[in-house]
């Protein structure tokens, strides 16, 4: 930009008005230092670019018709593939909310913690005050910071039981973020502004027993029906108030999380039923939000990234009508299969990225802190994001090797370090994924997880499975798939090359004996 004033400058000085401006060479001082310094001002806010990350809850891989799917449309969330890169290659840390929430903000694999990951209604505080986020990261480089949707990861001390009827703290703003409005759990119907419960009324407190609301509810407003609008007219708010100045936003949708509970708007509008409505619902809002920056004049130093938070799940409203949310891979929510981590990843950022490209490389959710710290300018501490690494590179296209020399994945919210067994882990170098175990965590279990349809129920197909979803009795004890030739992961080959396997089992020990990956 400054080049382009310069350049300016220069013709309007060989105008007629050129003798004039020179014979006064005070004017013509003056007129140069304020085009240098308008540049300057320009290109100041323009190596500060908005932020604003876009995770869905519960999409998968095939949800979005730039990723595969035909049953559903979804035109404004596949203009951010148009207009920028679309990653086949992305992972979420798990294959469950929670412990990819954490992971997001912290850059910190969620099994690292002594605890496991989850926050049912009541729980703590998930991520430790200290721990720096991409929240914090952000809001130390000057940018007003701010979260709209699910939250799900706590409130308040693990030495204090939580008290509803006052401020939840610590909370979002105490990890980093200046605005925060969302749900306390999606178990409940009340959402939270900051530090308090939206509507709470002093003559009908909140009292709850166990998982049950014994008293309160007047202030348990929401209605799943118009929560994504709700939501999604908070997010738009807060890019309004903040247009003058950088800012980032951490959208977190519900969408399209079960109960699936369209707007009215949306019903029969796709042709993968409620499924499939509800996905319309999610682009409606990327749609929406899109348009504002367009509005604002905000579009062109604003990068906008969607991701989702694990993968797909297979119930029966979109099964049913012929939509498979996770095709072409094996697994689904939950699974350490990629059906249950690989998830859709796409990158907008006009003039620094080439529009309708795509890339291979492995990136996983966890990189965001590193990346945002690139984006801004910043260097990491030692201490944060142990697991995050600089993938800018590989959004811009400059990347000239791996930008992720590893990945580790995990199944559920277990913690690895107390020996838990609920849950898988996986480990990834190249196209060599290694599963720690026998199964996908999740798909082929016996248990029942209704809504969710199980491993044999949606004609996933494995080596180590019979056709009727029965682990074969020679089944190696754990598997090792080649993801370049099988990335739906059907044949195991544990037992063709125990020299990988070695080396992935060393790899996966010294990864968790480190502390670190990068």
């Amino acid at each position: 930009m400054r080049v382009i004033f310069t350049l300016l400058l220069s013709s309007f000085l060989t105008t007629s008005l050129r003798s004039l401006l020179w014979s006064s060479t005070r004017f013509a001082v003056l007129a140069f230092s304020v085009c240098w310094a308008l540049a300057s001002s320009f290109g100041a806010e323009s190596a500060k670019p908005n932020i604003v990350f876009i995770m869905a809850d519960d999409l998968g891989y095939n949800d979005l018709t730039c990723q595969g799917a035909t049953k559903l449309k979804t035109p404004n969330i596949d203009r951010l593939a148009k207009e920028g890169i679309r990653f086949t290659d992305a992972h979420t840390p798990a294959g469950l909310c929670c412990p990819t929430r954490y992971g997001v903000l912290t850059g910190r694999y969620p099994w690292r913690r002594k605890q496991q990951t989850w926050a049912s209604p009541g729980a703590a505080l998930l991520i430790e005050e200290k721990r720096m986020t991409t929240a914090s990261l952000m809001k130390q480089a000057g940018y007003a910071t701010g979260i709209v949707g699910k939250w799900h990861l706590g409130f308040g001390s693990a030495k204090q039981k939580v008290d509803w009827n006052a401020e939840l703290k610590p909370g979002p703003l105490e990890i980093g973020f200046d605005y925060f409005f969302g749900d306390v759990s999606n178990r409940w119907g009340a959402y939270v502004e900051n530090h308090r419960i939206v509507g709470l009324r002093a003559d009908d407190p909140i009292r709850i027993e166990g998982q049950k609301v014994v008293s309160g509810k007047s202030a348990f407003t929401m209605k799943n029906e118009d929560n994504a609008s709700t939501l999604h007219t908070k997010a738009m708010a807060f890019i309004e108030q903040h247009k003058d100045e950088p800012f980032y936003l951490h959208y977190v949708p519900n969408n399209i999380h079960t109960p699936l509970t369209p707007n009215a708007k949306f019903a029969g509008t796709s042709e993968a039923g409620k499924y499939g409505d509800f996905v319309h619902e999610l682009d409606w809002s990327v749609g929406e939000l899109l348009a504002l920056l367009d509005k604002l004049k905000l579009t062109e130093r604003t990068l906008v990234i969607f991701s989702s938070d694990n993968g797909g799940v297979y119930e029966r409203e979109g099964f049913g009508h012929g939509h498979r949310s996770c095709a072409p891979l094996n697994g689904q929510k939950g699974d350490v299969w990629e059906g249950g981590n690989r998830v859709p990843f796409l990158v907008r950022w006009p003039g620094r990225i080439a529009p309708g490209t795509t890339s291979k490389q492995v990136i996983c959710l966890t990189d965001m802190l590193s990346t945002f710290a690139a984006i801004t300018g910043q260097s990491l501490p030692d201490d944060a994001g142990p697991d995050s690494f600089n993938v800018l590179p590989a959004m811009l296209g400059e990347a000239k090797s791996e930008v992720r020399p590893n990945l580790v994945v995990q199944s559920g919210s277990s913690s690895y370090f107390e020996k838990r067994r609920e849950g898988l882990w996986a480990v990834r170098e190249g196209k060599w994924k290694l599963v720690m175990g026998q199964g996908s965590g999740y798909s082929t279990e016996k248990t029942d997880r209704a809504p969710y349809l199980k491993f044999a129920d949606v004609g996933m197909t494995n080596s180590d499975y019979t056709p009727d979803g029965q682990l074969k009795p020679d089944a190696p004890p754990a598997q090792l798939y080649d993801l370049d030739s099988d990335p739906g992961e059907t044949k195991n080959l544990w037992r063709e090359h125990p020299d990988i396997v070695a080396k992935l089992t060393k790899l996966f020990e010294k990864l968790c004996e480190d502390k670190r990956s990068r």
